[in-house]
């Protein structure tokens, strides 16, 4: 299993961890200290040496922030997380004030007096977080102020566990389409362009796709934690242990790239502001440590690698359609066999639907890892967005209720990413309904037309038009990029508020619009997408792009109440489970095709 479901409970532990901490504040002269949840890498997923804020908090999502003061402790977490946080984070040490973005800044103002200093690890935050929330700070009398070390790795202390040594392994062009050399060269042409001398790299995800490569240091993310610099003329230097590169990953680097000890980082970095070269450093990825580090030498730009590895070549995408084919075919044997386990009154619980949906994908022999911790939720644990089962929370399936399974898989060829809202038993009117407007939902996005220039902001309105017009909504953006066996997370497109991207052909992006009753039940739909090539529409005068789904499992029809759909709606619905069948079908078992012939009929 690639999953566990221990819940090792730290709660009676915190209250000690922040006096030793609120210590150190007093030694150090502050009167705050921010800590988010992100590592040097500034990664939505850590390895667990760099799982501070779970260690000093206790919540255990993907994004958040805490501040500490000497009498105060507030976590900060957006809508996904809202639910968790307060469940997790239980004993009263912390308050939450909302979304740090928009609450952090005016909570240590009220917090702290004029005058007080708020100390933060350069490592930890990107540029622009730094500046933004530095002049905001000000406007209150209070200083930002980066600490000579991690306070909390002070208090952690022995007990921290040690940096991940998975080993860096070569991705082999059958799988990447382009060689490393191939991309570098691009890199490179960009750098040219912009008048600059080198690029520093600090995401592994984009270090990963420049130089072929995968790794295991970070769980459910084929990734190696490293850093790089490309020079705009010559060869490209890698930051990673040398005891990480066996024979076959040296002889692959040797042509593309010097590898070098992580330790001769500051070295390099320093050289190249000595030599007052023009640096690319991305504001908004890379940690504040490298802009005070380059001084005048950092150039504000984007991580040139991250629109080039959103759009999947011709390769990648020939492999994400046969990832999904066999990771379909996987979730048709996994939604039978729940059906056959749910109507035989076997016991199902939350845990067992996870060790089964991971059975089906490991029987492929090609399932490398899963690309997050699948959330398996019955009932109100549905509608924790984000929800990780453990043994202590864990909840047998129960008749009535809804079950949401959210889950992915990591292929040589390609992530997957795919949510089911699955009825227990007979479903209320309620969730029928709001089942319905959720996937009226999920087709405006699977079948909208849009013109070059078209962001995703501006699609994901589409997806909540039907909730809205009943009063509902859900807080959480309506699709992500997804990597080529990579992050699962992967932008810079996303269908959301906040989706300024231009979504362009070839990205692959999820649809997930969802509706949650908090204390009852969640409801969400997820297929991926890939953006189609501009063609024009019949009797169309301008060229349009669109969505090819990619996923292929059903939808369930006993959620579905068929007179709120338009007849264009049951259209789409009928014509992909129609696909589904087709293409599913003969990679199944009998016993699962004759199960796929009911969940497909036509409506």
């Amino acid at each position: 299993m690639f999953q566990t479901f221990d819940s090792p409970s730290d709660a009676p532990a915190i209250p000690d961890r922040l006096k030793q901490l609120r210590t150190l504040l007093a030694t150090e002269g502050l009167a705050a200290l921010i800590l988010p949840r992100g590592d040097e890498h500034q990664g939505e997923y850590v390895a667990p040496c760099s799982e501070r804020l779970r260690w000093l908090t206790g919540f255990s999502g993907s994004a958040g922030i805490a501040a500490i003061t000497r009498r105060h402790a507030g976590l900060f977490v957006d809508g996904r997380y809202t639910v968790q946080a307060r469940a997790e984070c239980r004993g009263g040490q912390f308050e939450f004030p909302g979304l740090a973005r928009t609450a952090l800044a005016p909570w240590l103002r009220e917090k702290i007096k004029s005058g007080g200093i708020v100390g933060f690890d350069p490592w930890l935050h990107t540029v622009s977080e730094v500046e933004r929330l530095r002049g905001l700070l000000a406007a209150g009398g209070l200083t930002l102020k980066p600490t000579r070390r991690n306070l909390v790795d002070a208090v952690w202390g022995k007990d921290r566990p040690g940096a991940p040594d998975g080993p860096v392994v070569v991705h082999p062009l059958k799988y990447a389409g382009r060689r490393a050399e191939q991309k570098i060269a691009d890199v490179q042409k960009k750098l040219k362009e912009g008048g600059q001398d080198a690029l520093v790299l600090t995401a592994p995800d984009s270090i990963c796709w420049l130089f072929n490569i995968r790794g295991s240091d970070v769980a459910h993310n084929p990734v190696v934690l490293a850093f790089a610099i490309v020079p705009a003329n010559g060869r490209a230097e890698l930051f990673v242990a040398a005891e990480k590169i066996n024979r076959e990953a040296r002889a692959h680097l040797d042509g593309v790239a010097k590898v070098s000890p992580p330790a001769e980082l500051k070295t390099r970095i320093a050289a190249l502001k000595k030599a007052q070269r023009r640096v690319r450093l991305d504001p908004d990825r890379a940690a504040w440590w490298f802009s005070r580090a380059l001084g005048k030498s950092a150039v504000h730009g984007a991580d040139p690698c991250v629109p080039m590895k959103a759009i999947k070549n011709t390769t990648e995408i020939k492999g994400a359609r046969l990832a999904h084919v066999r990771d379909g075919a996987a979730m048709a044997r996994f939604l039978a066999w729940l059906d056959r386990a749910v109507a035989s009154g076997e016991r199902v619980d939350e845990i067992t639907a996870v060790q089964a949906l991971e059975e089906q994908r490991a029987a492929s022999r090609a399932l490398r890892e899963i690309s997050f911790d699948t959330i398996s939720g019955s009932g109100p644990n549905g509608a924790i967005v984000h929800y990780r089962v453990t043994e202590a929370s864990n909840r047998r399936l129960q008749p009535g209720e809804l079950f949401l399974i959210d889950s992915g898989a990591q292929y040589l060829e390609g992530t997957t990413d795919i949510t089911r809202t699955v009825a227990i038993g007979t479903p209320s009117p309620e969730m029928r309904e709001r089942f319905t407007l959720v996937l009226k939902g999920h087709i405006a996005i699977a079948t909208a037309r849009f013109p070059k220039g078209t962001r995703g902001l501006d699609l994901d309105p589409f997806a909540r038009r039907a909730l809205w017009e009943h009063g509902l909504d859900y807080d959480h953006g309506t699709g992500h990029g997804v990597g080529s066996y990579l992050s699962v997370h992967e932008g810079p497109q996303s269908i959301s508020r906040a989706g300024m991207a231009v979504i362009e052909p070839g990205m692959i992006i999820s649809n997930e619009p969802g509706y949650y009753k908090e204390g009852a039940y969640g409801i969400r739909i997820e297929n991926l997408v890939l953006v189609t090539a501009p063609a024009k529409p019949d009797g169309g005068d301008r060229d349009m792009m669109g969505f090819e789904t990619l996923t292929l499992a059903p939808i369930d029809r006993r959620l579905i109440e068929k007179n709120l759909l338009t007849p264009s709606e049951i259209s789409w619905l009928n014509t992909y489970h129609a696909a589904v069948r087709e293409t599913i079908g003969p990679e199944v078992d009998a016993a699962t095709h004759s199960w796929l012939e009911a969940a497909t009929k036509p409506l």
